[in-house]
């Protein structure tokens, strides 16, 4: 996952962060930007607020991890509370009308918890680093993120992961994933990664092989579009944590899950 704004960015993605639940309906535009002709809010006090969000403390291993029972974790579980009841009622519409439902999960800040990451690399990105801390595959979930992907196919829908994360990652992202318990579907059928090398035909438009062009929004809207004219599924809701994964359409409705850490464009 390329994360090309961190700490400049931060302001803009939790300026409210509270503000959870991004789509009741169909998606809107996404964040604004921090007003450049003022002070921006002051760096040190943002990641106190950020702590103070997360509940965020070290664990006996030094492992910084998020508390079950921070704002944060309050606002996964109201999310998580809507989630469930829409996924059941919307699930059984389409079976009604001879549809085939569907979700869609990123993975990074939607599945799988990168806080440890953000405060030991003091919220700024390294593709090194970065790769090294996604192949020790032992991320911490988001909190209810593994019981509402058990839930999704319980209630006979098709689960899709559309992730930012490069091709080269898929062990260790298949591995976390089992790991927290969201061990659906977990074949290269219906995890989606960013392949670089030897892209899909239907990026074909921002992805050639060896060239790739796609903007985050082009790259996952594109993939879910796949997943519904070529699969033929009905994307009856999508979870992310960035409004580039929740953009573009191809989702009946859209939930963005708090992410104040990181902006990805």
């Amino acid at each position: 996952m390329h994360k090309p704004l961190r700490i400049a960015a931060i302001a803009a993605a939790c300026a409210v962060a509270g503000a959870a639940l991004y789509g009741a309906g169909a998606a809107t535009a996404g964040q604004s930007t921090a007003n450049s002709t003022h002070e921006p809010y002051n760096i040190g006090l943002l990641v106190k607020d950020i702590d103070t969000y997360y509940g965020t403390a070290p664990d006996a291993n030094g492992v910084y991890q998020a508390s079950p029972t921070s704002p944060y974790a309050k606002d996964l579980a109201s999310i998580d509370k809507a989630a469930r009841k829409y996924i059941d009622q919307a699930a059984r519409k389409a079976v009604h009308k001879g549809e085939k439902p569907a979700v869609v999960f990123d993975i990074d800040d939607t599945l799988l918890l990168s806080l440890d990451y953000e405060k030991r690399y003091n919220y700024t990105y390294n593709s090194a680093s970065w790769a090294a801390y996604v192949n020790k595959a032992d991320r911490p979930a988001v909190f209810g993120s593994p019981e509402l992907v058990q839930y999704a196919e319980k209630k006979g829908v098709e689960v899709f992961y559309n992730s930012g994360l490069a091709e080269a990652q898929r062990s260790a992202a298949v591995e976390n994933l089992k790991k927290i318990g969201a061990d659906v579907n977990l074949d290269a059928d219906h995890m989606f990664l960013k392949n670089a090398a030897t892209p899909p035909s239907y990026l074909s438009g921002c992805a050639t092989p060896g060239t790739w062009t796609c903007t985050t929004v082009q790259y996952k809207s594109g993939t879910r579009k796949h997943i519904e004219r070529d699969l033929g599924f009905e994307i009856i809701a999508n979870f992310g944590d960035q409004y580039s994964d929740l953009d573009g359409g191809y989702a009946d409705r859209t939930y963005k899950l708090p992410n104040p850490t990181y902006y990805v464009g």
